[in-house]
């Protein structure tokens, strides 16, 4: 129970750094976002 509530908030939290990286014109700021993305999405797959 408590790995899908995980799962589920780190899956809210990728949705709202996708969303970030597409609004930004800044290429420093999709980089940041881009490198915040790579251990989020490792952590909802529970690789990392």
């Amino acid at each position: 129970m408590i790995t899908v509530v995980y799962r589920g908030i780190v899956a809210v939290a990728v949705i709202l750094v996708v969303a970030e990286l597409f609004s930004q014109r800044s290429l420093k700021v999709k980089i940041n976002a881009g490198l915040v993305l790579i251990p989020l999405i490792l952590r909802a797959l529970m690789v990392a």
